[in-house]
Protein backbone atom coordinates (compact mmCIF):
# COMPACT_ATOMS: atom_id res chain seq x y z
CA UNK A 1 0.00 0.00 0.00
CA UNK A 2 2.90 2.17 0.85
CA UNK A 3 4.68 1.53 -2.32
CA UNK A 4 1.52 2.16 -4.26
CA UNK A 5 0.79 5.78 -2.13
CA UNK A 6 4.28 6.98 -3.67
CA UNK A 7 3.84 5.46 -7.23
CA UNK A 8 0.05 7.39 -7.23
CA UNK A 9 1.84 10.83 -5.66
CA UNK A 10 5.21 10.25 -8.24
CA UNK A 11 2.08 10.21 -11.29
CA UNK A 12 0.61 13.00 -10.12
CA UNK A 13 3.10 15.24 -10.58
CA UNK A 14 4.47 16.96 -13.91
CA UNK A 15 8.16 17.26 -12.12
CA UNK A 16 9.64 15.52 -9.10
CA UNK A 17 13.26 16.28 -7.86
CA UNK A 18 14.77 13.85 -5.63
CA UNK A 19 17.33 14.67 -3.44
CA UNK A 20 19.64 14.94 -6.48
CA UNK A 21 23.17 15.09 -6.51
CA UNK A 22 26.02 15.90 -9.55
CA UNK A 23 29.39 16.26 -8.71
CA UNK A 24 31.89 17.83 -11.26
CA UNK A 25 35.29 16.34 -9.66
CA UNK A 26 35.20 17.20 -6.16
CA UNK A 27 32.79 19.53 -6.00
CA UNK A 28 29.16 18.96 -5.89
CA UNK A 29 27.80 21.44 -8.30
CA UNK A 30 24.23 20.34 -6.96
CA UNK A 31 23.98 18.82 -3.38
CA UNK A 32 20.56 16.49 -2.40
CA UNK A 33 18.25 19.27 -4.17
CA UNK A 34 14.61 18.37 -3.83
CA UNK A 35 11.16 19.76 -4.78
CA UNK A 36 7.85 18.93 -7.02
CA UNK A 37 5.92 20.68 -9.71
CA UNK A 38 2.38 20.21 -9.66
CA UNK A 39 0.13 20.37 -12.94
CA UNK A 40 -0.46 24.65 -14.23
CA UNK A 41 2.00 25.80 -12.02
CA UNK A 42 4.58 28.47 -13.05
CA UNK A 43 7.82 28.90 -11.30
CA UNK A 44 10.68 30.69 -11.30
CA UNK A 45 14.10 29.06 -10.61
CA UNK A 46 16.32 31.52 -9.32
CA UNK A 47 20.18 31.70 -8.69
CA UNK A 48 23.54 33.52 -9.12
CA UNK A 49 25.40 31.99 -11.41
CA UNK A 50 27.42 28.80 -10.88
CA UNK A 51 24.79 28.36 -8.32
CA UNK A 52 23.33 24.70 -9.76
CA UNK A 53 20.62 25.90 -11.98
CA UNK A 54 21.44 24.64 -15.17
CA UNK A 55 22.46 21.37 -13.99
CA UNK A 56 18.76 20.95 -12.37
CA UNK A 57 17.26 21.42 -14.73
CA UNK A 58 19.65 19.03 -17.25
CA UNK A 59 19.03 16.36 -14.44
CA UNK A 60 15.38 17.33 -15.19
CA UNK A 61 15.19 17.35 -19.22
CA UNK A 62 17.39 13.92 -19.24
CA UNK A 63 20.61 15.68 -20.40
CA UNK A 64 22.76 14.85 -17.50
CA UNK A 65 21.95 12.12 -15.34
CA UNK A 66 22.54 12.43 -11.14
CA UNK A 67 25.12 10.62 -9.36
CA UNK A 68 22.38 10.43 -6.68
CA UNK A 69 18.67 10.78 -6.59
CA UNK A 70 15.78 10.64 -9.40
CA UNK A 71 14.32 12.88 -10.93
CA UNK A 72 10.52 12.22 -12.24
CA UNK A 73 8.22 13.63 -15.15
CA UNK A 74 5.17 13.18 -15.63
CA UNK A 75 5.28 10.23 -13.39
CA UNK A 76 8.16 8.70 -15.76
CA UNK A 77 11.86 7.61 -13.72
CA UNK A 78 13.80 10.50 -16.34
CA UNK A 79 16.82 7.87 -16.00
CA UNK A 80 15.04 4.82 -16.70
CA UNK A 81 12.60 5.96 -18.85
CA UNK A 82 14.25 8.98 -20.80
CA UNK A 83 12.31 8.77 -24.08
CA UNK A 84 8.82 8.90 -22.42
CA UNK A 85 10.13 11.59 -20.24
CA UNK A 86 10.88 13.85 -23.03
CA UNK A 87 8.07 13.56 -25.28
CA UNK A 88 6.24 15.23 -22.29
CA UNK A 89 8.64 18.21 -22.05
CA UNK A 90 9.25 20.90 -24.20
CA UNK A 91 12.94 22.39 -23.25
CA UNK A 92 15.18 25.57 -24.28
CA UNK A 93 18.67 24.99 -23.00
CA UNK A 94 20.34 28.31 -21.93
CA UNK A 95 22.55 27.65 -25.37
CA UNK A 96 20.01 27.38 -27.50
CA UNK A 97 21.52 24.89 -30.40
CA UNK A 98 20.65 25.24 -33.31
CA UNK A 99 21.09 24.23 -37.25
CA UNK A 100 22.14 28.05 -38.24
CA UNK A 101 22.28 26.39 -41.99
CA UNK A 102 18.81 25.52 -42.06
CA UNK A 103 15.71 27.37 -42.79
CA UNK A 104 13.04 28.24 -40.23
CA UNK A 105 10.86 26.07 -41.39
CA UNK A 106 13.32 23.56 -42.35
CA UNK A 107 14.36 23.06 -38.83
CA UNK A 108 10.72 22.91 -37.46
CA UNK A 109 9.81 20.22 -39.34
CA UNK A 110 12.94 18.34 -38.58
CA UNK A 111 12.06 18.67 -34.97
CA UNK A 112 8.81 18.19 -35.78
CA UNK A 113 9.76 14.49 -37.33
CA UNK A 114 12.16 13.99 -33.99
CA UNK A 115 9.01 13.62 -31.94
CA UNK A 116 6.70 12.15 -34.71
CA UNK A 117 4.00 14.79 -35.04
CA UNK A 118 1.14 13.62 -36.18
CA UNK A 119 -0.07 16.52 -39.28
CA UNK A 120 3.46 18.13 -39.11
CA UNK A 121 2.46 20.87 -41.27
CA UNK A 122 -0.37 21.92 -39.36
CA UNK A 123 1.61 21.61 -36.53
CA UNK A 124 5.08 24.02 -37.86
CA UNK A 125 2.15 26.51 -38.79
CA UNK A 126 0.36 26.62 -35.44
CA UNK A 127 3.83 27.30 -33.83
CA UNK A 128 5.02 29.63 -36.30
CA UNK A 129 1.85 32.01 -36.06
CA UNK A 130 1.64 31.69 -31.74
CA UNK A 131 5.53 32.52 -31.87
CA UNK A 132 5.69 35.74 -34.22
CA UNK A 133 7.74 33.59 -37.12
CA UNK A 134 5.57 34.23 -39.82
CA UNK A 135 7.84 36.48 -41.83
CA UNK A 136 10.44 35.06 -40.91
CA UNK A 137 10.22 31.18 -41.77
CA UNK A 138 11.81 31.19 -45.07
CA UNK A 139 15.04 32.57 -43.68
CA UNK A 140 17.96 30.46 -42.79
CA UNK A 141 18.36 30.93 -38.86
CA UNK A 142 21.74 32.32 -39.23
CA UNK A 143 20.73 35.54 -40.45
CA UNK A 144 18.01 35.84 -37.74
CA UNK A 145 18.46 38.62 -35.17
CA UNK A 146 19.01 37.04 -31.59
CA UNK A 147 15.66 37.65 -30.68
CA UNK A 148 14.54 35.48 -33.68
CA UNK A 149 16.65 32.55 -32.77
CA UNK A 150 15.06 32.49 -29.35
CA UNK A 151 11.59 32.30 -31.15
CA UNK A 152 12.68 29.43 -32.96
CA UNK A 153 14.19 28.17 -30.14
CA UNK A 154 10.58 28.48 -28.21
CA UNK A 155 9.47 27.03 -31.28
CA UNK A 156 10.94 23.73 -31.48
CA UNK A 157 10.61 23.63 -27.65
CA UNK A 158 6.54 23.92 -28.61
CA UNK A 159 6.61 21.92 -31.44
CA UNK A 160 5.05 18.92 -29.83
CA UNK A 161 2.75 19.96 -28.01
CA UNK A 162 4.33 19.31 -24.44
CA UNK A 163 2.88 19.17 -21.15
CA UNK A 164 5.73 20.39 -19.40
CA UNK A 165 8.11 23.62 -20.20
CA UNK A 166 11.49 23.99 -18.89
CA UNK A 167 13.21 27.26 -19.89
CA UNK A 168 16.92 28.09 -18.83
CA UNK A 169 17.34 32.00 -19.33
CA UNK A 170 14.84 32.26 -22.45
CA UNK A 171 15.44 35.99 -22.62
CA UNK A 172 19.35 36.27 -22.24
CA UNK A 173 20.76 38.47 -23.97
CA UNK A 174 17.87 40.12 -25.51
CA UNK A 175 17.11 43.82 -26.10
CA UNK A 176 14.27 45.11 -23.14
CA UNK A 177 11.46 44.92 -26.43
CA UNK A 178 12.04 41.40 -27.23
CA UNK A 179 12.18 40.41 -23.57
CA UNK A 180 8.60 41.71 -23.52
CA UNK A 181 7.56 40.09 -26.35
CA UNK A 182 9.19 36.81 -25.08
CA UNK A 183 7.66 36.87 -21.58
CA UNK A 184 3.99 37.41 -23.34
CA UNK A 185 4.68 34.68 -25.23
CA UNK A 186 5.78 32.91 -22.31
CA UNK A 187 2.54 33.50 -20.46
CA UNK A 188 0.54 32.84 -23.17
CA UNK A 189 1.82 29.25 -23.61
CA UNK A 190 1.81 28.77 -19.44
CA UNK A 191 -1.80 28.51 -19.26
CA UNK A 192 -2.27 25.17 -19.95
CA UNK A 193 1.10 23.99 -19.39
CA UNK A 194 3.24 23.47 -16.29
CA UNK A 195 6.48 25.66 -16.46
CA UNK A 196 9.97 25.61 -15.13
CA UNK A 197 11.48 28.78 -15.70
CA UNK A 198 15.16 30.23 -14.70
CA UNK A 199 16.12 33.91 -14.71
CA UNK A 200 18.32 36.61 -14.15
CA UNK A 201 15.63 38.97 -14.62
CA UNK A 202 13.72 39.11 -11.23
CA UNK A 203 10.82 41.22 -12.98
CA UNK A 204 10.47 38.92 -15.32
CA UNK A 205 10.21 35.91 -12.59
CA UNK A 206 7.47 38.38 -10.90
CA UNK A 207 5.43 38.62 -14.05
CA UNK A 208 5.06 35.46 -15.14
CA UNK A 209 5.41 32.96 -12.02
CA UNK A 210 3.51 32.33 -8.93
CA UNK A 211 5.89 30.35 -7.36
CA UNK A 212 9.71 30.86 -6.94
CA UNK A 213 12.52 28.50 -6.07
CA UNK A 214 16.20 29.83 -4.85
CA UNK A 215 19.04 28.10 -5.58
CA UNK A 216 22.52 28.65 -3.60
CA UNK A 217 26.29 27.14 -3.96
CA UNK A 218 23.63 23.83 -4.93
CA UNK A 219 21.41 24.07 -2.54
CA UNK A 220 18.00 25.06 -2.35
CA UNK A 221 17.65 28.04 0.19
CA UNK A 222 14.01 29.11 -0.75
CA UNK A 223 10.48 27.63 -2.20
CA UNK A 224 7.53 29.51 -1.81
CA UNK A 225 4.76 30.75 -3.63
CA UNK A 226 5.82 34.68 -5.05
CA UNK A 227 3.25 36.55 -2.79
CA UNK A 228 4.26 34.77 0.46
CA UNK A 229 8.22 35.18 -0.24
CA UNK A 230 7.68 39.19 -1.08
CA UNK A 231 5.10 39.80 2.13
CA UNK A 232 7.95 41.58 4.05
CA UNK A 233 9.95 42.56 1.28
CA UNK A 234 10.73 42.79 -2.52
CA UNK A 235 12.14 39.40 -4.56
CA UNK A 236 15.44 41.50 -5.39
CA UNK A 237 15.92 42.03 -1.66
CA UNK A 238 15.40 38.29 -0.27
CA UNK A 239 17.43 37.16 -3.12
CA UNK A 240 20.32 39.35 -2.34
CA UNK A 241 19.87 37.97 1.27
CA UNK A 242 19.76 34.22 0.50
CA UNK A 243 22.59 34.87 -1.94
CA UNK A 244 24.93 36.93 -1.18
CA UNK A 245 27.00 34.79 1.19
Amino acid sequence: MFRQAIFEKIAGMSILVDRVTKWYGSQAAVSQVQFELQPGEIVGFLGPNGAGKSTTLKMITGYLQPDEGSTFVGGFDVQKNALAAKKLIGYLPESNALYYEMYVKEYLKFVANLYAVENASAAIASVIERTGLAREQRKKIGQLSKGYKQRVGLAASLIHQPKILVLDEPTSGLDPNQIVEIRELIRQEAANKTVLFSSHILQEVEAICNRVIIIQKGKIVADAPLEELTKQASLEHVFKRLTNV
